[in-house]
C-alpha cells in the first residue's frame, strides 16, 4: 500500500517527466506502477487517497471471545506452561 505523500510525489514525478516528452508508461515503469494505477490515482483530475484502510471488516466467525482470549492467556501464564512454547502447552493440555 503507498501512502497518500508517496502517491503525491509519485504524481509529481510523473507529470514532470510527462511534461518533458516522457511517455506515461515509461514514466510509471519507473517508479513501479502501471499507467492504469496512476490513471486510478488521478481520476476526475485530483488525487485519490486508498480507501482500503478505512473500510469495516467482518468478524470472522471463528474469531475467540476475549474471554476464551483471556482463558488461554491465563493458562499460558501458568508457572508449569511459562516457559513452554504454544505447541507444547497444546500438546500438554490434550
Amino acid at each position: 500500500m503507498i501512502s497518500t505523500p508517496d502517491r503525491q510525489r509519485a504524481i509529481a514525478l510523473i507529470e514532470e517527466a510527462r511534461a518533458q516528452g516522457a511517455r506515461l508508461e515509461a514514466a510509471c515503469r519507473e517508479l513501479g506502477i502501471t499507467a492504469r494505477t496512476y490513471q486510478r490515482w488521478t481520476r476526475g483530475g485530483e488525487l485519490h487517497e486508498d480507501q482500503r484502510p478505512l473500510v469495516g471488516r467482518p468478524v470472522p466467525a471463528n474469531a475467540l471471545t476475549p474471554a476464551e482470549e483471556q482463558e488461554i492467556l491465563d493458562v499460558c501464564h501458568r508457572p508449569e506452561y511459562a516457559s513452554l512454547p504454544p505447541e507444547q502447552i497444546v500438546l500438554v493440555k490434550s
